[in-house]
């Protein structure tokens, strides 16, 4: 983390005592807004901070399942935010923007906390093959890395940590066909590589 990204993120973190108690948050700030903290205006920054601070938080808590980690993914989530402002076209809402960095933060954390390189999937994820060992997950992982980010995310929210479509739509802001349509995607192209990499044993 540079300083300057680390002194920022922490005048934003201290420009706030926040409480995650259930509130009533307007997720709509206006462009003028993210107009200044394009330009790193930094009580535009603690604006949206102040803004998006709660609903970041649930839902890395949602994903998470765990408090610590979720303060944690809060606050790598506004530093990317800091750092990618400049590049946030308005196209969509800004809520949709942040939301979609913090939940593939929250993947990241998810896959180096729990990721085993012999318990990746299930027979069920793996269309029925069994014998999972070292090269199997290694394949597995380089298959992963070829997917979208958001076919990634699902699958690992879906076939990892249990949750259903619904689930996952609500953390997303998508519809649950969204989710199906891109977990049964991310399905085709995983066995597709790896059926063409993979040893039949």
């Amino acid at each position: 983390m540079a300083p300057e990204d680390r002194r920022c993120l922490g005048k934003l973190l201290g420009a706030t005592h926040h409480s995650f108690q259930e509130m009533t948050i307007s997720l709509t700030v206006p462009d003028v807004l993210v107009a200044r903290a394009k330009t790193g205006d930094l009580e535009a920054l603690e604006a949206l901070y102040r803004a998006f601070e709660a609903p970041v938080y649930n839902l890395a808590r949602r994903m998470l399942r765990n408090a610590e980690d979720a303060e944690d993914v809060l606050q790598e989530t506004f530093l990317e935010v800091v750092r990618s402002i400049g590049q946030y076209r308005g196209e969509g809402h800004l809520w949709g923007w942040i939301r979609q960095i913090a939940a593939t933060k929250a993947l990241m954390r998810i896959r180096r906390e729990q990721v085993r390189e012999a318990e990746v999937f299930d027979e069920a994820t793996m269309a029925g093959r069994a014998g999972h060992n070292v090269g199997q997950a290694l394949d597995l992982e380089r298959a992963m890395q070829e997917l979208s980010d958001t076919g990634r995310a699902v699958v690992w929210l879906h076939d990892v940590e249990g949750y259903t479509h619904e689930e996952i739509a609500e953390m997303m802001g998508k519809s649950v066909s969204f989710s199906k349509s891109q977990l049964a995607r991310a399905h085709t192209k995983l066995r597709r590589t790896l059926g063409a990499g993979m040893e039949v044993g």
